[in-house]
């Protein structure tokens, strides 16, 4: 076990000792930067640097999920609060605001009208450029749950539901977890959304639209399961050791 905290890295030098590093630093950051040091130096890092980038952005990993025909919650990009606000009025209210780079829920916000979302973006048009970058996603009517699903090469081997009395389910706010059936349609959904972002672990996040069935929005490069052993009783991190032994071998 290595803390990335405490890591520092003599860039000229091969990697001392490191073969296969199973990367679960939650931080975006340290992650993708500690990612490209190790495989510069000769390390084998699942999940790679290239996983790292496109997972850890949600426009990135919307393009690649619909190009590899996974269902998502329409969307749009707009570089200005202007264009934004436009977007909005044609499309309707209510619409999610997320930042492309972010986890656990935070700065991400629900737009129920164009007083809401004036306010919002005046406010993160002031912000780090990243932040004047406005991922806008339809508001998915579902019900008050989502699902993550853990997946490991070819197989997902866990998956719960994520509850809250909010709309927003992170278990980092406050949500609940209860085990998620596994069938068919998830597993080659989630698969597939492994395969757009070149992943090899990954928590795939998805939610059970009214309209649509199931979509994925988010695809995980440093995914939690924590709640998910707890619940489902099933041992997580024994199994992404025992695919990276078997891929090492």
């Amino acid at each position: 076990m290595i803390d990335c905290r405490k890591l520092a890295l003599r860039l000229e030098d091969d990697v001392p000792g490191y073969g296969t590093v199973l990367q679960r630093c939650v931080s975006y950051y340290r992650n993708v930067h500690s990612t490209a040091a190790l495989e510069g130096m000769g390390a084998r890092v699942v999940n790679s640097l290239e996983t790292g980038i496109l997972a850890g952005n949600k426009l990135y990993t919307h393009m690649l999920l619909q190009r590899h025909g996974v269902p998502t919650p329409h969307a749009t990009i707009a570089f200005s609060k202007e264009a934004a606000l436009e977007a909005m009025d044609r499309r309707g209210y209510p619409a999610i605001i997320k930042p492309t780079v972010g986890s656990w829920g935070r700065m991400i916000s629900k737009l129920n009208d164009r007083d809401a979302a004036d306010g919002i973006l005046e406010y993160r048009e002031a912000m780090y450029p990243i932040y004047q970058v406005h991922y806008l996603e339809e508001f998915i009517k579902r019900p008050p749950r989502d699902i993550r699903a853990i997946v490991v090469g070819d197989r997902v081997v866990a998956a719960i539901y994520r509850a809250s009395g909010n709309w927003k389910t992170n278990m980092a706010l406050g949500g609940t977890a209860s085990p998620c059936p596994v069938t068919v349609e998830m597993e080659d959904m989630c698969i597939n959304a492994r395969k757009a972002v070149r992943g090899q672990i990954v928590g795939v996040d998805l939610m059970e639209s009214d309209e649509r069935g199931l979509v994925v929005h988010e695809v995980n490069n440093t995914t939690e399961f924590k709640n998910t052993v707890r619940v489902c009783g099933v041992d997580v991190p024994s199994l992404m050791l025992d695919y990276l032994l078997g891929e090492a071998a």
